[in-house]
C-alpha cells in the first residue's frame, strides 16, 4: 500500500478591511477543489488559512468606524468565516494573524535574521502629518497635480488618476494629509530592511527547481537581472501590527508577518490535534508537503521574500507556489458601476456555491492567465453540464426502477454498457486534479456524461417498459446508468461536494470515496429521487448584476462634464504640439515604496524608454506585458526619486481598480502617431 502523504495546503490571507468578492472566491474554490482532491484519494492533507490582520488601512478603518481595530477584525474574520463556510470551502482551521503564536514566530524569525547579518538599518525621508503624530504612506498624501497641462485635484501623493504623472508626495501643489487636513512635512526615520540579495544564489536554485510555472519563472529572472533589493520590513507608530523587539515605536510591515501566519494557523491547529507535529511539517529536514496557492499579483513575495525569510530563519521552503490569475467578469474588470463588482455575499443570496464552483472549475488551469466570468456563459454552462448531463442521467433512470423494481438495483450491470471505460478514465482525472488542470478534468468528466446519456438513448428503457418480458433488461439498463451517474459523482466530488452528498442520500450509501468507483451498486435498494440541480434563470443573474450595482458619487477626477467644462478650449495648433505615439509595453516591473506606481519600459518603434505609471491599483504587470498603448512622446522628461519617468500612458477612469490604459485598434505599430 502506497504511504499516505503529508500536505499542508495555504491560500493567501483575505486582508480583514472589506468584504470577499467573486475575485476573492477564485483562489479559494481552487484550493478547496485541490485539497477536496487530495482527501477524496486518501492523502493526509490539510488546509489552513487567517485573516490579514496589521497595516495602517485596518488601523484608520477601524477608527473611521469608532471601533477598534481588535473588534474590527474579530467582526470580518467571522464574516469572512461564514462567506466561507457557505461556499462550501472547508478549512482544517482560519486564524488570524493578530495572534499570540504568530508574535512570538516572527520575533524569532527577526531575532535569527539579525543574527545572520540579514538586517540592516537606514534613514530615509517620509512625508510626516504633524497634527496626526504619524508618517504617511504616499497614498494618505493629496493635493494638486503638479502636471502644468493638467493641475487636477485631490490626486495621490505618487501620481495623478486624471493624466497619469508620477511624483513624490513633496512635488504636489497644497498638498494635505487625507488623515487630518494639514499640510505634511518630510521628515526622517530610521527603517529596517531585509537583505533580500544575500539570499540570491539559494533563490536562483530555488526557483529554477520546478516548484513554479514556467511565467512566473521567466518572469522571476527578469527581478534577478536588476538585482533583488533590500526590502523594508518596518513601519513607525501609530501603526496596528507587532512592536519590533527592542525598538521603540518601531513596528513590522504586515507583509512581513502576513505570511508567517500560514505556519501560526498550523501552530494553532496543532495545539488542538495531538496527532499533529509543528516540526515535522516546518523543519528543514521535513518530509511533508508545503502548497501556496496565491493570485499573481503577489507571485514576488511569495516566490521571493517568503523562501528567502523562512530559510534564513531555519525553516524549511514551499514545495511549491501556485499562482492564477485575475477575474474578468464579462470580459472585463470588476466594476461597480457595471453591477459586476459582485460580493460573495450577493451572489449567495441569488444562487448555490456549488453552480459558481463548477464554473471556476471548468476555467481554471494551472497557469497565470485571468479567467472570465461570463454570465450568460455561466448559466447556459450549469444548465447544459449539470442539469441536463450529470443529473440528467440520474432522473431519467431512477423513476423507472422506483416505478418498476421498488427501488431495488439489479444484481448485475449491463455487459454492454460503458462502465469499465468510466473506471478506465480514473487516474487520467486524477492526474488533472493534481496537476490543477481543472478545466480539462471538468472536460474528460463531461464527455463521460455525454457517453452515458447516449447509452441511455441507444437502450431507450423507456421503449422497452411498453413490452412484457423486458423487465430484466430494463432493471440492468438503469442500474447501469445510475452507476455510471455514481462514477460521475465520485470524480465530481470535490467540485460538487454537497450535491454529492445530496447524490449519496438518493444513492442511500455511506460517502463516497474514490475507490468506490471500482465497486459497482448491486442488488441495492436506492431513495425515491429528488431533484439535485434546478436550472438557471436569466432573470438570477440580472439580479445578481442589480444587486451589485451602486451610485458612484461623481469626484472631480472622473466626471468627464466636469472635466470638460473646467479645462480652457484650445486650438488645433496647441492639440498638434502633443506627440502622442502607439507604443508596446515590453517590461513592467514594480516600483520599491511606491503604492500605486508600475516602471514600464515601452517600445516606440525602435526607441525604448522608462515610463513611472500610476496603475498598480488595476494592473499586474503580467497582464500589461506585450500590450499596445499610447504615450505621449514628447513630455518632458521629470526626474523622480525613483528614476526619470520619459513620457506618460494614456488611461481613463475615476481610479483604484478602475484604471483603463488607452489602447490602439488592431492593426497599429509601434511608433505610429496618433492624429
Amino acid at each position: 500500500m502506497t504511504e499516505r502523504r503529508k500536505i499542508l495546503v495555504t491560500s493567501a490571507l483575505p486582508y480583514a478591511n472589506g468584504s470577499l468578492h467573486l475575485g476573492h472566491m477564485v483562489e479559494y474554490l481552487q484550493t478547496d477543489i485541490w485539497v477536496r482532491f487530495q482527501k477524496l484519494r486518501g492523502q493526509d492533507c490539510i488546509y489552513v488559512c487567517a485573516s490579514d490582520a496589521h497595516g495602517t488601512p485596518i488601523m484608520l478603518t477601524a477608527e473611521k468606524e469608532r471601533t477598534t481595530p481588535e473588534e474590527l477584525i474579530a467582526r470580518m474574520g467571522d464574516e469572512f468565516q461564514q462567506d466561507f463556510a457557505e461556499f462550501l470551502v472547508e478549512f482544517d482551521n482560519f486564524y488570524t494573524t493578530h495572534s499570540a503564536e504568530n508574535r512570538e514566530l516572527v520575533e524569532g524569525m527577526y531575532r535569527t535574521l539579525t543574527e545572520g547579518g540579514h538586517i540592516s538599518k537606514r534613514v530615509i525621508r517620509q512625508a510626516y502629518d504633524e497634527d496626526r503624530g504619524m508618517f504617511l504612506p504616499d497614498r494618505y498624501v493629496k493635493g494638486q497635480c503638479p502636471n502644468p497641462n493638467c493641475g487636477a485635484l485631490d490626486q495621490y501623493g505618487d501620481s495623478c488618476e486624471v493624466c497619469g504623472s508620477t511624483y513624490s508626495p513633496g512635488d504636489l501643489i497644497d498638498p494635505v494629509s487625507v488623515l487630518s487636513g494639514t499640510r505634511p512635512v518630510e521628515r526622517e526615520s530610521e527603517h529596517f530592511f531585509f537583505r533580500l540579495d544575500n539570499f540570491a544564489d539559494m533563490l536562483k536554485t530555488w526557483v529554477n527547481a520546478g516548484r513554479l510555472h514556467p511565467s512566473v519563472v521567466n518572469k522571476l529572472e527578469e527581478w534577478f537581472d536588476v538585482g533583488l533589493q533590500d526590502w523594508d520590513i518596518s513601519r513607525d507608530a501609530p501603526y496596528f501590527g507587532f512592536e519590533i523587539p527592542g525598538e521603540q515605536d518601531k513596528y513590522f510591515y504586515v507583509w512581513l508577518d502576513a505570511p508567517v501566519g500560514y505556519m501560526a494557523s498550523f501552530q494553532h491547529l496543532c495545539a488542538r490535534r495531538g496527532d499533529l507535529n509543528f516540526d515535522q511539517y516546518w523543519n528543514p529536514d521535513s518530509k511533508a508537503e508545503v502548497y501556496h496557492f496565491i493570485g499573481k499579483d503577489i507571485i514576488y513575495f511569495h516566490s521571493l521574500f517568503w523562501p528567502a525569510v523562512l530559510h534564513g530563519s531555519g525553516y524549511r521552503t514551499p514545495t511549491a507556489v501556485y499562482a492564477h490569475g485575475f477575474l474578468t467578469v464579462n470580459g472585463q474588470k470588476m466594476s461597480k458601476a457595471r453591477g459586476t463588482f459582485i460580493k460573495a455575499r450577493t451572489y449567495l443570496d441569488h444562487l448555490k456555491p456549488e453552480y459558481l464552483r463548477y464554473y471556476y472549475a471548468a476555467r481554471l488551469g494551472p497557469s497565470i492567465e485571468d479567467i472570465d466570468l461570463n454570465l450568460d456563459d455561466f448559466a447556459s454552462r450549469v444548465n447544459s453540464d449539470l442539469v441536463g448531463k450529470v443529473v440528467n442521467i440520474a432522473s431519467r433512470c431512477a423513476g423507472f426502477l422506483s416505478k418498476g423494481f421498488e427501488g431495488m438495483l439489479a444484481g448485475e450491470l449491463d455487459p454492454g454498457g460503458p462502465q469499465t471505460e468510466f473506471v478506465a478514465r480514473s487516474e487520467r482525472i486524477a492526474q488533472c486534479y493534481e496537476d490543477r488542470e481543472f478545466a480539462k478534468a471538468m472536460r474528460e468528466i463531461m464527455a463521460l456524461a455525454d457517453l452515458a446519456n447516449r447509452y441511455i438513448d441507444d437502450k431507450k428503457p423507456w421503449q422497452l417498459t411498453k413490452q412484457e418480458g423486458n423487465e430484466q433488461d430494463v432493471q440492468r439498463i438503469c442500474t447501469t446508468g445510475l452507476n455510471l451517474f455514481r462514477v460521475l459523482m465520485v470524480y465530481l466530488k470535490p467540485v460538487l461536494p454537497a450535491m454529492t452528498k445530496d447524490a449519496e442520500s438518493f444513492l442511500n450509501t455511506t460517502p463516497l470515496s474514490w475507490e468506490d468507483i471500482h465497486t459497482p451498486l448491486l442488488s441495492h435498494k436506492i431513495e425515491r429521487f429528488k431533484p439535485l440541480a434546478s436550472r438557471i434563470d436569466p432573470a438570477q443573474t440580472a439580479a445578481i448584476v442589480a444587486a451589485s450595482q451602486e451610485d458612484l458619487e461623481a469626484k472631480d477626477t472622473g466626471n468627464p462634464s466636469e472635466k470638460t467644462a473646467a479645462l480652457e478650449e484650445i486650438d488645433l495648433e496647441d492639440f498638434a504640439k502633443v506627440d502622442l505615439r502607439v507604443a508596446r509595453i515590453v517590461k513592467v516591473s514594480p516600483v520599491e515604496g511606491a503604492d500605486k506606481l508600475l516602471q514600464l519600459t515601452v517600445d516606440l518603434g525602435g526607441e525604448k524608454r522608462q515610463v513611472f505609471a500610476g496603475i498598480k491599483s488595476a494592473y499586474a504587470p503580467e497582464e500589461l506585458e506585450g500590450k499596445l498603448t499610447v504615450v505621449v512622446a514628447n513630455l518632458k522628461p521629470r526626474k523622480m526619486r525613483f528614476g526619470l519617468s520619459e513620457g506618460m500612458i494614456l488611461a481613463a477612469g475615476p481610479g483604484g481598480k478602475e484604471i483603463f490604459i488607452v489602447e490602439p485598434g488592431q492593426g497599429a505599430k509601434p511608433g505610429m502617431r496618433v492624429k
